[in-house]
């Protein structure tokens, strides 16, 4: 059963490595036994979001942690005709985020969150007013890191975080964020 408890990383001595482990360990606990996207991500957007609290400057200078789902992957409610019922898979819907308000759709091959999407890859972003296209949702951010998460070779969801310092991702990050989104793909229903 999920316990606040997951949410106290570091210690005094805890590397961005080390809190990051902890990340990928308590979520894949949360995890376990639930297979609804929306739980999980809820879950793991809290995680993240306290993880970079708790670590020194850029990582604390996260300002906006959560994720966009494909537009498919959400249920259709009350829609009457077949073309309502049918969401497209080239659009990226806000999903559970910690954060300022975001931007609510994003298409596939738009800004740093389309582009990951479109090309299957991390995108890490030192500077996101030097990133043609980028969407800014919130004019603080000057950095960020997107990363897909993909089940049968289609991204399916992608994880996005927002730095307000120049730089503020690293290798480090890209690793785990990476391990992080291979656990979310395995873990929900798609």
């Amino acid at each position: 059963m999920p316990h606040a408890d997951s949410s106290y990383f570091g210690g005094p001595n805890a590397s961005k490595s080390d809190v990051y482990q902890q990340v990928i360990d308590q979520s894949t606990g949360l995890v376990y036994g639930q297979r609804n996207w929306v739980s999980n991500f809820s879950n793991v957007a809290s995680l993240l979001w306290h993880a970079y609290a708790s670590l020194p400057a850029p990582s604390s200078s996260v300002n906006w942690a959560g994720f966009y789902i494909r537009q498919d992957k959400f249920p259709v409610l009350g829609a009457s005709s077949a073309e309502e019922r049918t969401a497209k898979t080239d659009v990226l819907v806000l999903g559970p985020f910690q954060g300022r308000p975001a931007c609510q759709e994003i298409r596939f091959g738009r800004g740093v969150c389309g582009t990951a999407a479109q090309k299957k890859e991390t995108v890490v972003v030192p500077d996101v007013l030097e990133f043609p296209g980028h969407i800014a949702c919130d004019a603080s951010s000057r950095s960020e890191i997107v990363v897909p998460i993909l089940s049968g070779g289609e991204t399916v969801a992608i994880i996005d975080i927002d730095c307000t310092e120049p730089n503020g991702f690293d290798e480090v990050d890209r690793k785990f964020l990476e391990q992080l989104a291979a656990l979310l793909a395995e873990s929900c229903d798609w």
